[in-house]
């Protein structure tokens, strides 16, 4: 499309340099010379004085006038007459303006974006791929400004689309662009409103244009993403921030609290946390206490052969008291789940975790939804568990 444009152009500009340098003549009528008009013009002056209709003075005025107007129109063919070579240099003139214009057009039109829209266009699957699943080298500032552009040209020939919306308002944001990045997560929504990564997404680019209006969306969205999933470490997270930046400092210490409980110490978030807790005059590890993380796989057959079980997980100090340090109660799950112990599990305030410095947990089916073991209840033990550090993991399995 772009390319007739220019070639119209170019060609108007060519005509206009040909016809602008193009020796004008003065044109002569019947084919006669000026010279031989001025003299046809006097012989017939001269006919009239003799003639007597012309008296001698008023022959001389007219022979006078017709004389001037002989050497003006002389004047004005020696101004018009261009000589061979001015008319090359003139030519010359316009052909490199023509060459100026199209080297102009080259680096500095829109002949490079085309080349770039075009080339998106290809690539949008690629770009996907290493965006998204991670295939091969990370996108470059370039090559994310043309993942845009395709995305853009995708929404535009084919209509909406959740995924797209999303992944334009991804880069939206990785660029700065927070209010177009809110535009189209907006629009995105309006699609799939209960999709997980874009309700995060979405409350990331609200809190960082800030806000109480914006703040309050933000919370709203990640309130949606708790309502299913409760443990979600970065909606926890997110909550945290969200209360921080509205001034809540009790609803951030409680948020920034249970974050802290359910990240592991090797996880890198967990050192922040504690930062953000010393930050508003709580101690981190003081507050939260000794937890025990378990991850406890039931064996699909036994949940489905005792619907109606409970589940008990403790931990029981090694050499002390059997009353358990710490307890929870959930039904039967079935297959794998996170679970954990804390100090507030305690069934007794002085006998927690924090009383014991070796502990093993044992995982419990009990079919009368009683925490002593009956005939016909399954459970397992771990090894001997001890405090090194604040938080501890261990991994079970339930099995007939």
């Amino acid at each position: 499309m772009l390319w007739p444009l220019l070639f119209a152009a170019l060609l108007m500009l060519a005509f206009s340099a040909i016809i602008i340098s193009w020796p004008r003549r003065a044109s002569a009528a019947n084919n006669q010379t000026p010279l031989q008009l001025f003299e046809e013009r006097l012989q017939l002056l001269a006919l009239a004085r003799d003639s007597g209709e012309l008296a001698e003075q008023d022959f001389a005025a007219a022979a006078a006038e017709l004389k001037q107007q002989f050497n003006q129109q002389q004047q004005q063919t020696v101004r018009y007459h261009q000589p061979k070579r001015q008319r090359l240099w003139h030519l010359g003139l316009a052909l490199v303006v023509l060459i100026l214009v199209a080297l102009i057009y080259r680096f500095n039109g829109h002949y490079s974006e085309l080349a770039d829209w075009q080339q998106a266009k290809i690539d949008l699957t690629s770009y996907g791929e290493r965006s998204l699943l991670g295939q091969g080298e990370p996108l470059s500032e370039h090559e994310t400004r043309l993942f845009a552009l395709a995305l853009r040209t995708k929404l535009a020939s084919d209509g909406d689309d959740a995924i797209a919306w999303m992944l334009l308002g991804r880069i939206w944001m990785s660029l700065g662009l927070m209010e177009d990045a809110i535009d189209a997560f907006e629009k995105a929504l309006a699609l799939s409103p209960n999709r997980i990564p874009l309700l995060l997404n979405f409350s990331q680019a609200l809190i960082v244009v800030g806000g109480d209006d914006n703040l309050a969306r933000a919370g709203r969205a990640v309130a949606r993403v708790l309502l299913t999933e409760p443990e979600n470490l970065d909606a926890l997270s997110l909550m945290a921030l969200i209360a921080h930046e509205k001034g809540d400092n009790s609803e951030a210490i409680k948020a920034w609290s249970l974050l802290a409980e359910q990240l592991e110490p090797t996880d890198p978030r967990y050192p922040l946390v504690l930062t953000k807790l010393t930050e508003l005059g709580v101690d981190g590890n003081g507050s939260l206490g000794r937890q025990i993380r378990v991850h406890l796989t039931v064996d699909p057959a036994l949940a489905a052969a005792n619907p109606d079980a409970s589940l008990f997980l403790f931990a029981r100090a090694i050499g002390g008291s059997g009353l358990p340090l710490a307890v929870q109660r959930i039904p039967l799950p079935s297959g794998e789940v996170e679970l954990q112990l804390t100090e507030k599990m305690a069934m007794q305030a002085d006998w927690n975790l924090s009383n014991a410095e070796q502990v093993v947990v044992v995982a419990r089916m009990s079919q009368s939804g009683t925490v002593e073991q009956m005939p016909g209840d399954v459970q397992v033990e771990s090894d001997v568990l001890t405090f090194t550090d604040i938080k501890l993991s261990v991994a079970l399995t339930l099995e007939p």
